[in-house]
C-alpha cells in the first residue's frame, strides 16, 4: 500500500468517513408512498428490495425508529439452516436457504455467508428417534440432511465431550451441510443499499406512533417526522410487533421475550461448523475473526429489554463448558439481547391483518435471522399482489381461529 493511500485512510479515520460515498441515501419523508414498511431490520429490507426488484414496486419508504440494523438483525447468533419438520416451514426456510446461496452476487454485496453446516446434537434416545423423524422429512422434501453418530461425530468434531459419563452424553446428531452462518450487519447493509437502488427512500429515526384512518381502512402512519400517506403498509418489527397491532386495532396471538447472546475473545480456530443442542438451549460457532459465539435459549419472562437474565447464560456457559471442556478457560467479551415475538405453534405471522390496508409479518421466535431473504421474498409478493405467495399461505393469521396450526414446537431442533 503507497504512503498515500495509508494517509487517505488515516484521514478519512479522523473526519468519520465523511468523504466516502454513502451506501444508501438519507431521505427526507414524501407525503405518500405505495406502500410503506415499517421496520429497518433485515426482513424489513428484504422486502422491501423484493417489492422493487421482483413486482417493480419502488415507490416504497422503510421507516425505522433507530439505525439500520441496529435492532434483532445485529443482536443474533448469525446461524442460517433449514432443516425444520413439517412441510410449510421446511419449504420456507429451505426457499430461504436458496437464496442466502446465491445473495452475496445478487446484492453485489459480501454478506459472508459461509456453509460450514450444522450439527444438532442428540442426548436421549428420544432425541435420536426425533433426529431419524426429522432428517427422514427433510430428505423426503429434497432438502439435505444425515445422521451422524457419535464416533462419527467425535471424529469430525475432536474436541467435543462425547463421554458417556458426561451430565449431557452425546448420543449422535442431525447434520445439514448446506447450513451455515452470515455476517448479520452485512446482510442489513446489502439490502438497504439494493433497495436504495431502485429508489426505495430508507428513512432511518422515523419512529410510528399512531395510524391515519379513513373509514374502516389505514390509508397512513403518523411519526416523529410528520404524517405519511400510504396505499398499504407492512409491519415487520420483530420484537414489537404486537404493539405495533395494537396501534393498528387488531391483537396478535404473540409473546416477546428476551434472547441473549455472547462472544469470547478471539482465539486460534478451533471449531469449523456450528454446534446445537436443544436439550440444553445452548448452541455455539466461531467467527471469522475467532471469537466463540455463544447462544442460549429465551428467556422465561416476557419483556422488551435489549438485555436478559444473568442464570440464562449462567445455565449455557455451564452447558457450554460440558460439551468443550477446552473452551472452560475462554474469556467472555461482551453479552447483549435481543427481542423475539414467539405464536403458540413456533412459526411466524406472514399475511394480512384483519384491517384493511394493514399487512403483518411477524412471530418468528428464534428462527428470524435464517429467513431473512426468504421471509422478504413472500412478503413483498403477499403485499404487491394482495394475496400470500404458496409459500405463505398456510402462515396465515387466521390459522390460530381455524385450528389450522403448523406445531413446530420443539421438532426444530431450537430454544423456542
Amino acid at each position: 500500500m503507497s504512503k498515500y493511500s495509508i494517509f487517505s485512510l488515516a484521514k478519512q479515520a479522523i473526519n468519520y468517513h465523511e468523504g466516502w460515498e454513502k451506501v444508501w441515501r438519507n431521505p427526507e419523508p414524501k407525503k405518500h408512498y405505495d406502500v410503506i414498511i415499517i421496520g429497518g431490520g433485515g426482513h424489513g429490507l428484504a422486502t422491501a428490495y423484493y417489492l422493487a426488484k421482483n413486482h417493480g414496486i419502488t415507490n416504497v419508504a422503510v421507516l425505522e425508529k433507530g439505525y439500520i440494523g441496529g435492532g434483532n438483525t445485529g443482536r443474533n447468533t448469525t446461524i442460517v439452516r433449514s432443516n425444520y419438520l413439517w412441510d410449510e416451514s421446511a419449504h420456507l426456510y429451505e426457499k430461504s436457504l436458496k437464496l442466502w446461496e446465491n445473495l452475496s452476487q445478487d446484492l453485489n454485496f459480501n454478506v459472508m455467508f459461509s456453509q460450514r453446516g450444522v450439527y444438532n446434537l442428540g442426548h436421549s434416545l428420544q432425541d435420536m428417534r426425533d433426529i431419524q423423524r426429522r432428517v427422514n422429512a427433510n430428505r423426503l422434501n429434497g432438502i439435505d440432511g444425515e445422521i451422524v453418530e457419535a464416533d462419527e461425530l467425535k471424529r469430525r468434531i475432536p474436541i467435543l465431550n462425547t463421554s458417556s459419563q458426561s451430565r449431557y452424553p452425546v448420543l449422535g446428531a442431525s447434520f445439514q451441510p448446506r447450513a451455515g452462518t452470515a455476517r448479520h450487519d452485512a446482510v442489513a447493509w446489502g439490502f438497504a443499499r439494493g433497495a436504495d437502488s431502485f429508489g426505495v427512500d430508507i428513512i432511518q429515526q422515523c419512529e410510528v406512533s399512531g395510524f391515519i384512518r379513513e373509514n374502516d381502512q389505514i390509508v397512513g402512519v403518523e411519526t416523529n417526522r410528520g404524517n405519511i400517506g400510504a396505499g398499504k403498509v407492512g409491519i415487520v418489527v420483530a420484537g414489537n410487533s404486537s404493539v405495533l397491532a395494537d396501534m393498528a386495532g387488531f391483537r396478535l396471538p404473540v409473546t416477546s421475550h428476551p434472547l441473549q447472546a455472547l462472544v469470547s475473545e478471539p482465539i486460534k480456530p478451533v471449531l469449523d461448523t456450528v454446534v446445537m443442542s436443544n436439550a440444553v438451549h445452548g448452541y455455539i460457532s466461531q467467527s471469522d475473526k475467532g471469537d466463540l459465539v455463544v447462544g442460549a435459549g429465551i428467556d422465561s419472562y416476557n419483556g422488551y429489554g435489549q438485555r436478559g437474565s444473568y442464570t440464562v447464560i449462567e445455565n449455557a456457559l455451564a452447558a457450554i463448558k460440558e460439551l468443550f471442556p477446552v473452551f472452560s478457560r475462554v474469556r467472555m467479551n461482551r453479552q447483549w439481547g435481543g427481542i423475539v415475538d414467539t405464536t403458540p405453534d413456533a412459526c411466524p405471522i406472514i399475511g394480512q391483518s384483519p384491517v384493511k390496508g394493514v399487512y403483518i409479518n411477524c412471530g418468528w421466535g428464534t428462527g428470524g435471522f435464517k429467513a431473512t431473504p426468504g421471509s422478504g421474498y413472500v412478503f413483498a409478493h403477499t403485499l404487491a399482489k394482495g394475496q400470500p405467495h404458496e409459500l405463505n399461505q398456510a402462515f396465515s393469521l387466521q390459522r390460530f381461529s381455524t385450528g389450522s396450526l403448523i406445531d413446530e414446537h420443539g421438532a426444530a431442533g431450537v430454544a423456542h
